[in-house]
């Protein structure tokens, strides 16, 4: 008999709170969907949109194992969850996904570009390293050449974990850690493809999306949707995602960052194996959300249409450098007044230089108008404290 999901007593676990959890159990509100949420802090985004919440730290395998078998399936929506204790629940018939094996993986970016190297995927050279000294070492025997980048292996994200080393002069400031260096490659553009593969199989890329990116954190600053690329190159990277969702044999949804080179050449930046920052737009751009999508492939549902129903640029709304405290937003007025805007705020009580506070998306039929009203957004809407 399948099993019934919608108003019914059917739980659904996820691990993590932040703007990701709370837009997925929106998502699965809307189709009365019961969403279990667990955090270790309560003031978190989802905290207020599951029907229940944990309080509880997602690293600690005791905390993880016990709320897993308390639901019926467990999701993610941040990858640096116990995936220890993932293991034991689905060695026990939970059903985890992703896929615990594929979490590991995935969480440690040394092992996700041998995974490339092992498939034949396209990806930067790279190099792994235990430490700083060692890539110190490396660079007077010649062994690697600068400006490379600097990535941790774990635990890295939203720009942090990252280092671009220019020159000697860099080297006193690595990261301290298990890192890789790869190659620093020479941009045209920053892409994104989300792909979703259902657990029967199932696969659907979404409209590949260009990402400009803020220079001082690191964070995309806006996302396009459609990127300004070939029908050739967009084709490319469409194929490239679903080679890599396939070949990791992934159920859930995958978003795949690309370089696009100065050679049109398109190469594997690194994967995220859940919604994702470069797929907010979907909400309102897309025939179904990344969110809708994620919980269709995990339930084993039909995928929905990726098909575009007007481009869109996404602003990210970031805490203002010089803020940092109790929430406050201006030209609030002034940004709602712009035709086509959808605004997300997250919930965040406390703004600091760079957090992410909200998403804004610009909805046109022209890109060129888009763009206009997305620089007189970042202009006007600001979050102060």
């Amino acid at each position: 008999m399948e099993e019934q999901y919608i108003s019914s007593d059917f739980k659904l676990g996820i691990l993590g709170g932040g703007q990701l959890g709370k837009m997925l159990t929106l998502a699965a509100s809307n189709w009365d969907i019961k969403t279990v949420v667990l955090d270790p802090s309560k003031e978190c985004s989802a905290a207020h949109t599951c029907n229940e919440f944990v309080l509880g730290d997602f690293n600690d395998f005791n905390t993880v194992y016990e709320f897993g078998k308390k639901v019926d399936l467990i999701t993610i929506e941040i990858e640096n969850v116990n995936v220890e204790a993932l293991k034991k629940l689905k060695q026990e018939g939970k059903k985890v996904l992703p896929c615990p094996d594929k979490l590991e993986i995935i969480k440690d970016k040394g092992l996700q570009k041998e995974f490339y190297e092992n498939n034949q995927l396209p990806t930067s050279k790279f190099q792994l390293f235990s430490s700083e000294a060692d890539i110190v070492k490396a660079v007077e025997n010649q062994e690697i050449q600068l400006p490379f980048v600097q990535k941790l292996r774990k635990e890295g994200y939203d720009g942090r974990g990252v280092k671009v080393v220019e020159n000697t002069n860099d080297l006193k400031d690595l990261l301290k850690g298990a890192s890789l260096i790869e190659e620093k490659v020479t941009l045209k553009k920053e892409l994104s493809v989300i792909v979703a593969r259902s657990s029967n199989g199932e696969v659907k890329s979404f409209p590949v999306v260009e990402m400009e990116f803020n220079p001082q954190a690191n964070l995309v600053e806006y996302l396009i949707c459609p990127a300004s690329i070939s029908e050739t190159i967009e084709e490319k990277a469409e194929k490239l995602a679903i080679d890599v969702v396939k070949s990791l044999d992934f159920v859930g949804l995958l978003a795949v960052e690309m370089f696009l080179d100065e050679n049109d050449e398109i190469l594997i930046n690194e994967i995220a194996p859940r919604p994702h920052n470069s797929g907010h737009h979907t909400i309102e751009s897309v025939v179904t959300s990344q969110y809708e999508q994620h919980l269709r492939a995990i339930l084993g549902l039909p995928l929905g249409s990726t098909a575009l129903k007007i481009p869109s640029i996404m602003v990210n709304v970031l805490g203002e450098p010089g803020f940092e405290g109790k929430v406050k937003y201006q030209g609030l007025k002034e940004c709602l007044a712009t035709e086509g805007v959808k605004l997300h705020v997250y919930g965040k009580k406390v703004t600091k230089p760079f957090r992410k506070m909200g998403h804004i998306t610009i909805l046109d039929k022209d890109l060129d108008n888009a763009r206009k009203k997305a620089d007189y957004i970042k202009e006007h809407f600001k979050v102060i404290a």
